[in-house]
């Protein structure tokens, strides 16, 4: 069986509906006139550190929502919405701050006014700042408060060489998720404040790219020099654990040269390595398996294999109250399928430097006409290339709209298959239409404008007395679990930063 139709057949109705879905949605709070808000996290939300659904990102200031696994795309929705309902009530007892709506941020204050986020005391906690301690030496402070949706996914019975066969198709793909549901052709000029950029000047404080569609995930999202000499391959679960050990044990000059603390005692990161932890990997797409506490991510992954996948590219979509629609996440279902059964030939460092110029170049100027991407070679172009993901994806749809008795699917399907034709209907495309007719061409005035109007619609909705109860006693829990974790401490910081950044913490190549 070696076509995708019989792939197709050989997924039984049981394994489609036992699909899952998470979703984490970062945002930044935001004061009332546009700018970043510089207090703490609000204690009534919890304890970053230990909260399962309530946590923050790499500022103090960004939010992180994290719902469960699901096996139904509107009970995902509905847990995210829940989580916001609830975070919006304890935001406003403390003042009138809102979460913002675009994966570009609000007005930001000088880079090292951006507060980074606090876990407590305890090792685990100052481990988790001291890490992002290291990405503000490394990377900028700004640059980490961009923020987007992470989808996790997973389909049972997978092995682990069907997720890199996924991985390595979503790769190639993955100019179209771009294209499709990117939504940050826009950004503040303090962003980009004494940076090299390629931006044009559009409105008052405003930068943006006339065709773009995502610039959080062009050259000025999470780049890096130091990660452009990584060519991750992703042919084998051994051999990109062979590449991330690398990166975790080779040192960096540059960060060598930052230390591991500073002169006063304090410190600046937690290993002088190309990379800190895995974390710090920027990829469009990640392998995952879920970690026992104090475990290296790579171990898990070495010791008990691919449990899901993370899609890391999604933008926020301004124009609607959690940031993901349903239809969206359902294209991101039969897509992923069609990445899952599609043949899915070894990756190259040749195909590798294509993929890259393909991502950057349709972040940058994905709506612009006729533009050409690169495969095998050779030069296509995006809309004919999308326009073949999305044929191909029909029988996906159809699979998935039987399996759960709906045609919902295969609406998804056509309406990508009508965005592809028509550019001005696209995200990207809104904000700048939007941002013209309404707000003088401000990003930030647009931005605030649908904060606020997010804000009025997540504060309207019924929370059940039950359900802000339950959050309530997670937040309780949140904060006895932290103070537990803090008064077990008995090891001094030193020798626990040094034991986990140890290359033995990493796992055995090829177990």
């Amino acid at each position: 069986m070696n076509t995708l139709q019989d792939r197709l057949k050989a997924l039984s109705p049981a394994q489609l509906q036992g699909m899952r879905r998470g979703i984490e949605k970062e945002s930044l709070r935001a004061q009332p006139g546009g700018g970043l808000a510089l207090t703490p996290h609000p204690a009534a939300l919890g304890s970053a550190l230990t909260h399962p659904s309530i946590t923050t990102d790499f500022s103090e200031s960004q939010v992180e929502l994290v719902t469960g696994a699901h096996q139904g795309v509107e009970a995902a929705l509905q847990e995210l919405t829940q989580i916001h309902q609830f975070t919006y009530r304890a935001m406003q007892d403390i003042g009138d701050e809102m979460l913002w709506v675009s994966s570009m941020p609000c007005g930001l204050p000088t880079d090292e006014t951006i507060p980074i986020a606090r876990f407590g005391a305890s090792n685990v906690g100052r481990a988790k700042s001291v890490y992002r301690m290291g990405l503000s030496h490394r990377y900028g402070r700004r640059m980490q408060t961009i923020s987007g949706i992470h989808y996790n996914w997973s389909l049972p019975g997978l092995s682990n060489e069907q997720y890199f066969a996924l991985i390595r198709n979503f790769r190639r793909q993955a100019f179209l998720l771009l294209y499709l549901f990117g939504a940050s052709p826009a950004v503040c000029s303090s962003f980009v404040a004494g940076r090299p950029h390629e931006l044009q000047a559009l409105g008052e404080h405003t930068m943006y790219m006339p065709h773009g569609t995502s610039l959080r995930m062009g050259r000025l999202g999470y780049q890096s020099d130091a990660q452009a000499s990584l060519a991750v391959s992703y042919n084998s679960l051994e051999g990109y654990g062979a590449s991330l050990q690398d990166a975790l044990t080779r040192p960096y000059p540059a960060y060598e040269a930052v230390g591991i603390r500073n002169p006063g005692g304090d410190y600046n990161q937690l290993a002088t390595t190309l990379l800190q932890i895995e974390n710090e990997f920027y990829g469009t797409i990640r392998p995952k398996r879920v970690i026992f506490p104090g475990e290296r991510p790579l171990h898990a992954l070495r010791e008990r294999g691919v449990e899901y996948i993370e899609v890391r590219l999604m933008d926020l979509d301004p124009f609607v109250p959690v940031g993901i629609t349903a239809p969206t996440m359902r294209f991101l279902d039969v897509f992923l399928l069609h990445c899952l059964l599609s043949d899915s030939p070894p990756d190259t460092p040749g195909e590798i430097a294509e993929l890259k110029h393909n991502q950057h170049h349709t972040a940058a100027r994905g709506r612009e006409p006729g533009l050409r991407l690169k495969r095998a070679g050779a030069e296509v172009s995006l809309t004919d290339w999308g326009g073949e993901v999305v044929a191909a994806c029909a029988p996906i749809a159809a699979a998935l709209d039987a399996a759960h008795g709906t045609a919902q699917y295969s609406q998804a399907l056509d309406a990508a298959r009508a965005a592809l034709a028509n550019p001005d209907s696209l995200p990207s495309a809104r904000v700048l239409a939007s941002m013209a007719q309404d707000f003088a061409n401000s990003f930030v005035r647009f931005a605030r404008a649908q904060s606020l109007k997010t804000q009025a619609a997540l504060r309207g909705l019924p929370l059940s007395e039950e359900q802000q109860a339950r959050f309530t006693e997670l937040s309780r829990q949140s904060i006895a679990e932290q103070k537990q974790i803090e008064a077990s401490d008995s090891m001094p910081f030193e020798v626990y930063r040094e034991q986990y950044v140890s290359a033995q913490r990493l796992g055995v190549p090829g177990r």
